[in-house]
């Protein structure tokens, strides 16, 4: 009880009430779901609409909460959406087929358990890289790679806006609140 009257007592928040301990949780789940976005550890975007789901439900407020809600679940799914299709898209044009990205996505998950932090990048950077090396040969392999660098970087950045969207709308809906 002692701790709950500390952390009341620096913030303002009172955590004994469930609203505000709800708010706290949805906006941490939020924070973490941006993070899982930008290192893809995590489901950063499923993360980012539940906590706003959780607020919605459980939350204290009015009506509005759930016009956020619905705002969230339309980022959320049109950021899942676009994530794959745009991206996708510019890979079929430069020719990079979906096996080279599933031995990126393998090697990908091997590096990851192997060389911590760094690992998830470099193996999915090896992976495509030898699989467009055995398709194409040496010389074409690296702009190959490329190709599916940037494809996944844009599919991050996509995903990162709609979190961050979320975000906001979450923001806004707590002020109106």
């Amino acid at each position: 009880m002692a701790r709950l009257a500390v952390a009341e007592e620096n913030t303002g928040v009172d955590l004994s009430d469930t609203e505000s301990t709800v708010t706290v949780l949805a906006g941490l789940a939020i924070v973490v779901g941006i993070a899982g976005v930008i290192v893809p550890i995590l489901p950063g975007l499923l993360l980012c609409w539940a906590g706003v789901l959780a607020w919605a439900m459980f939350g204290g407020g009015g009506w509005g909460k759930w016009v956020v809600l619905a705002v969230a679940t339309l980022l959320a799914i049109a950021g899942t959406l676009v994530k794959y299709l745009w991206p996708g898209r510019q890979l079929k044009r430069a020719g990079v087929p979906n096996t080279t990205l599933l031995a990126g996505g393998v090697l990908g998950i091997a590096g990851f358990f192997l060389i911590p932090l760094v690992g998830l990048v470099a193996g999915f950077v090896l992976g495509v890289w030898l699989a467009e090396r055995a398709r194409l040969g040496e010389g074409q392999a690296w702009p190959s790679t490329k190709h599916a660098l940037k494809a996944v970087g844009l599919s991050m950045l996509i995903e990162l806006f709609a979190a961050l969207g979320i975000a906001g709308a979450w923001l806004i809906g707590l002020a109106a609140a």
